[in-house]
């Protein structure tokens, strides 16, 4: 028998939801098959079967979330095959184990005379010899709505928690954590105030329902939070003139007409970005752990809105496409992406990010920087405007671009030095044929 473990699909997976099970249990199996769709911090993506054999176990249900390397199923030589049991979940009972040592460790140790006089936690030390088993996604529910997995019945397999047990205990009020419970009651004692973390309160007579939070949303709150906290940003404005650009776009149309190839303004932009990178490769670079990576290969990811949130396909070796490349690569990648069938090596390898909104009509915006690249390029929508050309008073195209920069990779002056270029490429846009 093997087992079939949770793939690491993107550079910054960490774990994975089991989204759904393509193979059921006792169904055959070819090497080549799509077991199960999973889903990622960037995508949902197919993951596929290696070896011919039947699916005789799934070790985790859908929509359950495990940790990458985790076993989440068994194939066997034939459908009737019995799995092991004891060793798929050695990893998780593992972790179980050394949790409750590590916990009864510190409960041994002298307390302080103020939290002897709280009975909760002793409670609960008494309990965690005989800890329950929970799934991942579980435990983290469980953190997260501050309840106590011990005071809490489990209705999956010998009596495991699952998802479906934290919600019920958390609608229901059961299963509070014990520092919970022994803060609400010193709370008592205390002057009248609102905890900072207690959610709003509607009673305007708006009607509210809390909405179901996928994987990918859950990664891009929590990376983009981390970017902004962490990442020193600083933002470069600048608007360009796109009379030469639009005039050079409708050229490159009309000479494609006959193919049926069409470049937008948005590939004209990647593939200028990608040629001001090469003159500043410093730009090109990431900041990781503390040391600074300048990067050789020079590959520009690319905004796409899709349902369940933002996901980056990456066109690998920009610099090295043509125009007609860099427009059918980014049909195709977007077209991958709103469906969900990205591949890993699709969305990994970014050293450079382009935004655009422009077609929703958005002047101009701040771009978060997505790690760990340094720099993201925000572009604005066109707009005419009346501006003066050699001391004549004249309307034109134009667009807002606006750079942000990590600060920790690249200084302000080589910043500065990028957008410039940048912006002298794109109004004279023969320079991106060079």
């Amino acid at each position: 028998m093997s087992e079939i473990y949770m793939p690491r699909l993107s550079d910054t997976m960490e774990e994975g939801v089991i989204s759904t099970w393509v193979k059921k249990v006792g169904d055959k199996v070819a090497s080549g098959d799509v077991l199960v769709e999973i889903e990622t911090d960037k995508a949902v993506m197919e993951y596929e079967a290696y070896e011919d054999g039947f699916l005789v176990k799934q070790s985790v249900a859908e929509g359950e979330t495990v940790q990458i390397g985790a076993v989440i199923g068994v194939i066997g030589d034939s459908p009737d095959a019995v799995p092991d049991d004891s060793g798929a979940p050695a990893a998780e009972e593992k972790a179980q184990e050394e949790a409750p040592a590590q916990e009864k460790a510190a409960a041994e140790e002298p307390a302080a005379p103020a939290q002897e006089e709280a009975p909760a936690p002793a409670a609960a030390s008494s309990n965690e010899g005989e800890r329950p088993r929970t799934s991942p996604l579980a435990r983290r529910l469980a953190k997260e709505y501050g309840l106590d997995i011990n005071g809490i019945k489990g209705s999956g397999p010998r009596g495991r928690i699952v998802r479906a047990d934290i919600e019920a205990a958390a609608k229901e009020g059961t299963g509070s954590a014990p520092a919970a419970q022994a803060q609400a009651s010193a709370a008592q004692s205390a002057p009248a105030a609102a905890p900072a973390s207690q959610a709003p309160s509607f009673d305007d007579g708006r009607d509210s329902e809390e909405v179901p939070i996928g994987n990918i949303r859950k990664v891009i709150a929590r990376r983009l939070t981390e970017s902004k906290q962490q990442v020193p940003h600083f933002y470069l404005r600048r608007t360009i003139d796109a009379e030469a650009l639009k005039a050079f776009r409708g050229q490159i149309n009309a000479q494609l007409a006959s193919t049926g190839a069409k470049i937008s303004f948005n590939d004209l932009i990647v593939k200028a970005s990608a040629t001001a990178l090469k003159l500043h490769p410093a730009v090109n670079s990431s900041w990781v752990d503390g040391k600074l990576l300048k990067h050789g290969r020079i590959n520009v990811g690319v905004a796409v809105a899709v349902d369940t949130g933002l996901v980056v396909p990456v066109l690998h070796d920009t610099d090295k496409a043509t125009l007609s490349e860099i427009s059918g690569r980014t049909r195709d990648l977007a077209g991958k992406a709103r469906d969900g069938k990205l591949k890993p090596q699709e969305m990994s390898g970014g050293t450079f990010s382009v935004s655009n909104l422009g077609m929703f009509g958005v002047d101009s915006f701040s771009a978060v920087i997505n790690p760990p690249e340094a720099a993201i390029l925000a572009v604005g929508a066109m707009r005419q405007e009346a501006v003066v050309v050699d001391g004549e008073v004249a309307v034109r195209n134009r667009i807002s671009l606006e750079l942000s920069v990590d600060h920790r990779a690249v200084d302000g002056a080589v910043g500065a030095a990028f957008l410039k270029d940048l912006a002298e490429i794109l109004e004279e846009p023969m320079r991106i044929l060079l």
